[in-house]
């Protein structure tokens, strides 16, 4: 048996461990109220921004709204950063255009999804994290969370 199979017994028997003992065996622990380390780099503007868009769960699609009712995708993109203290143009093409443009490996949660065909951006959604990003869809639909359907997709960071 390897040490990782005993860590659970090893927590169990001495109740406690130190970040010292954890890393030897090659576990890893984050204090009460830490986030982890992807969560501790996204800026505090983005991570608002992914609040607020996800407290806008169920507001209907419509097209052309920015908020605060009703929303399209660029439309809730625009009106999440806003709150957050952060200005975007209106659509879902200029807003990719003013985004600082990143890796798929270096995806933030509150990061912009933009999804794209024939090099034409068509669609915004803000990474909610685990493949998932929330966002305003279409017509009869509402914001709501979503699994990332595509592989043409870019991402950008605001600045």
């Amino acid at each position: 048996m390897t040490a990782q199979n005993h860590v659970p017994s090893l927590l169990s028997r001495a109740g406690t461990v130190s970040a010292l003992t954890l890393a030897a065996i090659g576990g890893t622990m984050l204090a009460p109220g830490a986030v982890s380390e992807a969560e501790a780099a996204a800026p505090a503007y983005a991570v608002k921004a992914l609040n607020v868009a996800a407290a806008k769960k169920g507001s209907p699609y419509k097209y052309g709204a920015a908020g605060p009712t009703r929303f399209d995708c660029s439309g809730l993109t625009l009106y999440a950063y806003k709150q957050a203290g952060k200005t975007l143009p209106r659509t879902a093409q200029q807003q990719y255009n003013k985004t600082r443009h990143i890796s798929g490996s270096a995806l933030l949660k509150g990061d912009l999804v933009f999804f794209h065909s024939g090099g034409r951006v068509y669609h915004v959604g803000i990474y909610a994290g685990g493949g998932k990003i929330w966002h305003s869809p279409k017509s009869g639909s509402v914001v709501k969370l979503d699994r990332i359907w595509s592989k043409s997709v870019y991402f950008g960071r605001v600045r």
